[in-house]
């Protein structure tokens, strides 16, 4: 494993950065080897922005002895209620949230206290201007947070955050395909790549400008979303029309003005072992420069990066697992068992679906999400593979 500085925090991190959101619905004991692999392999860096008790009870039980050798990426403004996770601007329920946070990890303290999510100018105005920033400040000042960071998929925004001064730490969306965007196409239609279909294989230069930007103020960015949920490691769904590996997403990443960490989402331990595989893999397996030779790119749209940031539903259905299951058995002639286990053992599925779509404007990659409901209702009702 090799480390950067992060920043102006001072703090070195893995360069590779371990994601918690898939660990939801593990064991402790799952938790425990997932972060024994990772330590092992030498990552130090751990994002955490689920809400939910049981996930965060095993990290803390996963973590138990060795806090202090992890550095914690905690996001602020996620809560769990009415049965979901959900983002909220309610300095009550963040405070709460919080404070369950740090309980459960058995810690006093977080490395960095991520202000969760903040993609709109009015959001933007909601958090700095109110009092979610003030208390990120307090926390800073009272050492139950040690920097104060801040997670966006929109580059402009982003740059507002950094000329702030406030940010040390910005979580960001970055790999090849949404770099091609236009920063003018609307975050909507982030997964759909209008940018790249008007503007060609050019890096958006309003990304270039917030990197760079990063890297002359000092501020670290942790990468979120490197693999594009996937998208990006198969011919079939990548943009490019051509596959890509981890080391080369995670190249590119690392490639980037700013970029300290690259955060990958880890279910299981081979998945850890997959990402730590980039130091082994030579220099010239790493290379992306093969994308842009591929010709024009596949309009690709709807693609689920299974953040949850669409909830809550009023029906309670955990929409990322439901279309996560439904991506799965798609690749398949017929629905794989296991799926189909793992998908009817949900609390509500696409069955229970409303069709009212409160989620979809929620959603930061426009990802039409009633249809994804009703696909899932006939793949699983028929246990075949639906029309696409």
């Amino acid at each position: 494993m090799e480390y950067r500085t992060l920043g102006r925090t001072g703090l070195r991190v893995s360069e590779i950065g371990l994601g918690g959101e898939w660990f939801n619905g593990l064991t402790a004991r799952e938790s425990c080897a997932i972060v024994d692999a990772a330590q092992e392999k030498g990552i130090n860096y751990i994002d955490i922005f689920m809400p939910q008790a049981p996930t965060r009870t095993n990290l803390g039980f996963a973590l138990k002895g060795r806090r202090e050798q992890f550095i914690i990426q905690g996001h602020l403004c996620t809560v769990f209620e009415d049965g979901q996770y959900t983002r909220t601007r309610d300095i009550e329920k963040t405070k709460r949230s919080f404070a369950d946070l740090l309980e459960r990890l058995h810690t006093d303290y977080i490395d960095v206290g991520m202000i969760h999510y903040v993609d709109s100018e009015e959001d933007f105005r909601t958090v700095f201007e109110g009092p979610v920033l003030a208390y990120a400040r307090e926390l800073k000042q009272n050492g139950a947070i040690r920097h104060i960071g801040m997670s966006s998929h929109n580059p402009h925004i982003a740059l507002k955050a950094i000329e702030s001064g406030v940010v040390d730490v910005l979580m960001f969306s970055i790999n090849p395909a949404y770099d091609m965007e236009r920063a003018e196409t609307d975050i909507y239609d982030l997964m759909e790549f209008k940018g790249m279909e008007k503007g060609g294989l050019v890096v958006d230069e309003a990304r270039q400008r917030l990197y760079s930007a990063c890297e002359a103020a000092g501020v670290a960015i942790t990468v979120m979303k490197p693999l594009g949920a996937g998208t990006l490691l198969k011919a079939e769904s990548s943009p490019f029309g051509v596959a890509l590996t981890v080391p080369q997403c995670i190249q590119y990443c690392l490639d980037r003005n700013g970029v300290k960490v690259v955060i990958v989402g880890c279910h299981t331990v081979d998945e850890v072992l997959a990402a730590a595989k980039y130091y082994d893999t030579p220099v010239q397996e790493r290379s992306y420069a093969h994308i842009f030779g591929a010709g024009n790119a596949i309009h690709m749209t709807g693609r689920c990066m299974y953040c949850n940031h669409c909830q809550p539903c009023p029906a309670h259905i955990d929409i990322a697992a439901v279309t996560k299951f439904l991506d799965l058995a798609a690749q398949q002639d017929s629905v794989p068992e296991t799926v189909a286990q793992h998908y009817w053992s949900l609390s509500a599925t696409a069955d229970d679906c409303l069709m009212c779509g409160r989620c979809e404007p929620n959603c930061p990659f426009g990802v039409k999400i009633r249809d994804n409901m009703a696909r899932a209702r006939e793949l699983f009702a028929h246990g075949i593979k639906a029309s696409l």
